[in-house]
């Protein structure tokens, strides 16, 4: 009998964790002020589409400076899991498929900051 490989696929989470964004400390950052984490969200959620279809579109040796900008805006809003799947592609120097699949964390990990930034626009 002939066997096949199998391999995995990610999957989205079901719904949008808005824990992905650290609440307490965004609000630290704005220093409380809604209307301004309302701003620091929006710019955050269209920096990281930009940024990841620049990493997208670009040559692997240029990834890294724009997954340190990635890292250090995710930083600032709390979403940590962005940040350290950001700092991992920036580190990244093994092979392609490191390479790929650090990038690839990086874009789920995007992706659901994104979708709770989104949830938290909708709630505010």
């Amino acid at each position: 009998m002939d066997q096949v490989a199998c391999r995995t696929i990610e999957s989205p989470p079901a719904a949008p964790d808005p824990a992905s964004i650290d609440r307490a400390h965004l609000s630290r950052m704005t220093l409380g002020d809604s209307s301004l984490e309302r701003e620091v969200l929006q710019l955050f959620d269209r920096q990281a589409e930009i940024l990841m279809a620049r990493m997208n579109a670009v040559v692997p040796s240029c990834v890294p400076p724009l997954a340190h900008t990635l890292k250090g805006s995710a930083r600032g809003i709390g979403a940590w899991d962005v940040a350290n799947a950001a700092e991992a592609l920036e580190l990244a120097d093994g092979s392609a498929v490191e390479f790929e699949a650090a990038k690839r964390r990086l874009a789920s990990a995007v992706e659901v900051a994104r979708a709770a930034i989104a949830k938290l626009l909708r709630a505010h």
